[in-house]
């Protein structure tokens, strides 16, 4: 990066940043780089990152990426002595275009619209979000129910944000002065907004009231008093996509608190109000939108658009996130297969490049965040920048788990009493860099093998064997380590996995074996006893059936009915070189 701000219209001239995998930038963490664009302008504590998002479907995982990118920027911060708040609004004054297919209930369970009750969304076309009911009958409205979901997922993470209404906003009169400011300046306003809008013509009003007859947002505005503070309006049709929404056709009257801005204006409307220094967005708002509202706090609103940052979409089992076709993952759902610092920690990986976020394999991202904390620990050889690149990312998604891990040790109750306390996020970072680094991690995969038996004593057992855990890994270490396995098993189950399956640990099946294939057996069970990998088992079996002249599957099938019960399972091999040694030589030989 050349220094100095970038150029405001184009939120990519901030520039590749680093990450954990990443390129040679400016500093070797991106969120560094963004705090760096942030306190060149000076900003007065707190600092303020905003994210926001309109209540219409699910808010998967996709959508927490704003929250998410705003918590690792929100830390550099503080890390830095700041005080910041996070916000998020959502825009529920928004009206409802069109019925999602798919919604989630509180505790993060997607299902059919037809599941609950649909009319109360069908009948509610074209009113704001926070003005109908909601379908599932437990918040005040649709538009609440949603903020509860966004501000549930953030909490689930440890994410401090204050999840804020546009409509009480609006209700409120925190937009009102900017609103009455857009309609003095009807003619400037409409001038910006026809170079990024069509259909702009001498007759258009920026603003959008509710009707009183029907609830729907209009946007036919017939006449405006500025002394008195309203608007006159029609309720007429309105467009959405492939549809038609009828209005009323009533003529009356609304304040300035009783509507909203159209979206263009009410954006960067929303950095004024709400005196915002940071915003990141997807890519989709980068080409025409930020623009617009550059354009429009600039030369309309005469106010300081906020530092921008662009991040990229991820996609989800290598496909986009679809609300409509129910592929989305929400933040429920992962943290019933993952550790919160764990999907933290995906979240402070480059925003700028495209990535997959793959549940099927979900091993190979807890594998690098295991490979990320050894290095902040020294205990895993690293070059200089993949020290450093850990040294900056591996706290910020640990912290919060620290937190909740000692909190005994703290003021309140976990993280989210402590994160904007600086003398409590000073102790934090002493027991990350002290007591936390007795810590024990079980291997995701190995885990998974340990969900196979239900026994919590077999399974710190089977651990201790294995040298993940030692009779001096404190009680809360091993407590933290064996927590992974009832997250490991669960992503068996749903991911259907080579680890799907009931290992007969605790009594071994009844098998009648030829004598070939039992002395195979015995010989297999030597070169296990070794202590070869996983594709070097895999070839052995081969060649020991070979050598005994047994056939392939039915050596391949004694091993998985010694093991299963069954007589199909996962690739023996590598399945095998995951279990604890002793207890496989043990089986093979069939001596227990």
């Amino acid at each position: 990066m050349s220094g100095g701000l970038p150029d405001r219209h184009d939120p990519y001239s901030l520039g590749d940043r680093g990450e954990v995998d990443g390129d040679d930038a400016h500093n070797e963490f991106w969120a560094d780089d963004v705090a760096d664009e942030i306190e060149a302008r000076e900003p007065a504590d707190p600092i303020v990152i905003k994210g926001a998002i309109s209540p219409s479907g699910v808010p998967h995982l996709g959508n927490v990426n704003e929250i998410m990118r705003g918590y690792v920027v929100a830390e550099v911060l503080r890390e830095r002595g700041h005080e910041v708040r996070q916000v998020f609004t959502t825009d529920d004054r928004d009206p409802l275009r069109k019925l999602p297919r798919k919604l989630a209930d509180l505790d993060g369970n997607v299902v059919d619209l037809g599941d609950v009750n649909a009319g109360a969304l069908g009948k509610n076309l074209g009113r704001p979000y926070t003005d109908i009911p909601d379908p599932f009958g437990c918040c005040d409205s649709y538009g609440d129910h949603f903020s509860q979901l966004i501000e549930d997922s953030a909490e689930l993470l440890g994410v401090d944000i204050e999840v804020l209404s546009t409509t009480d906003l609006y209700e409120d009169g925190e937009f009102e002065a900017l609103t009455r400011h857009v309609l003095e300046n009807q003619d400037r306003a409409r001038e910006v907004l026809s170079e990024y809008q069509d259909k702009v013509d001498d007759e258009y009003v920026p603003f959008n009231p509710i009707c009183a007859e029907c609830g729907k947002i209009t946007e036919t505005v017939t006449g405006v008093d500025l002394d008195a503070g309203t608007v006159d309006y029609r309720c007429t049709d309105m467009e959405a996509g492939d549809r038609t929404i009828d209005g009323c056709g009533h003529e009356g009257t609304a304040t300035l608190r009783e509507g909203k801005l159209p979206w263009r204006f009410e954006w960067p409307a929303g950095w004024d109000v709400l005196d915002v220094d940071f915003e990141p967005f997807g890519k989709d708002h980068a080409e025409g939108s930020w623009p617009s509202g550059v354009d429009v706090a600039e030369n309309v609103l005469d106010v300081e658009p906020p530092v921008p940052m662009v991040y990229e979409w991820f996609t989800l089992d290598g496909e986009p996130f679809s609300s409509s076709e129910g592929h989305v993952v929400l933040a429920h759902d992962v943290l019933d297969v993952l550790e919160p610092e764990v999907l933290r920690y995906f979240f402070t990986k480059d925003p700028s490049k495209a990535r997959d976020f793959s549940v099927e394999r979900l091993d190979q991202l807890v594998d690098e965040f295991d490979q990320v904390e050894r290095r902040f620990y020294g205990e895993e050889d690293a070059d200089e920048r993949e020290r450093r690149l850990a040294e900056r990312a591996y706290p910020v998604a640990i912290r919060p788990t620290v937190a909740d891990v000692f909190d005994a040790d703290l003021p309140g109750d976990g993280w989210l009493d402590v994160a904007t306390d600086a003398d409590a996020r000073a102790r934090v970072e002493d027991l990350v860099e002290g007591r936390f680094a007795d810590r024990a991690r079980v291997p995701y995969t190995f885990a998974a093998v340990l969900g196979m038996f239900d026994d919590p004593e077999l399974r710190a057992d089977v651990a201790r064997k294995e040298g993940h855990l030692t009779e001096d890994t404190p009680e809360w270490a091993g407590d933290v380590a064996l927590g992974r396995v009832d997250l490991a098993s669960e992503w068996a189950r749903r991911t259907d996995n080579e680890f799907n399956y009931e290992l007969k640990r605790s009594e071994m099946p009844a098998v009648d074996l030829d004598p070939a294939v039992a002395d195979a057996l015995d010989e297999l069970a030597d070169f296990v006893d070794a202590g070869h990998d996983g594709e070097a088992i895999q070839g052995e079996i081969y060649e020991t059936a070979k050598r005994h002249d047994v056939d392939m599957g039915e050596l391949f099938g004694a091993g998985y009915r010694l093991l299963f019960g069954e007589d199909e399972g996962p690739q023996l091999g590598p399945f095998v070189a995951k279990l604890d040694r002793e207890f496989v030589v043990a089986r093979f030989r069939r001596e227990e």
